[in-house]
């Protein structure tokens, strides 16, 4: 007799009946350009140019949207990436480098 797997447990579905029942919590009034995170980073994505093939992976996997295309180019802005470095790991051809941020 085959033995059943045990169900994967799942996040639990709660649910408030009006808002006042939500617990405290932070919330950001300020959209993100609004907001400069990148003084958090200790490590920075720079991207090398040269090697570079504009495909935009790296732009469509930046989850603070902090690179811009400029001019075809994918560029950093630095004042609100947060040096998750999921774009460097993301790119095909690792064209972008991590370095430690000076500070």
């Amino acid at each position: 007799m085959k033995k059943r797997s045990k169900p994967k447990r799942s996040a639990k579905n709660i649910k408030f009946k009006k808002e006042s029942d939500l617990p405290p919590t932070a919330i950001s009034l300020a959209d993100t350009m609004n907001n400069k995170t990148g003084k958090w980073r200790s490590t920075k994505p720079v991207i090398d140019h040269g090697r570079c093939t504009s495909c935009m992976i790296c732009w469509k996997f930046c989850p603070d949207a902090s690179i811009e295309i400029v001019e075809g180019k994918p560029r950093i802005n630095h004042d609100y990436c947060k040096g998750c470095m999921i774009c460097a790991e993301e790119c095909p051809i690792k064209a972008i480098n991590i370095e430690k941020e000076k500070k």
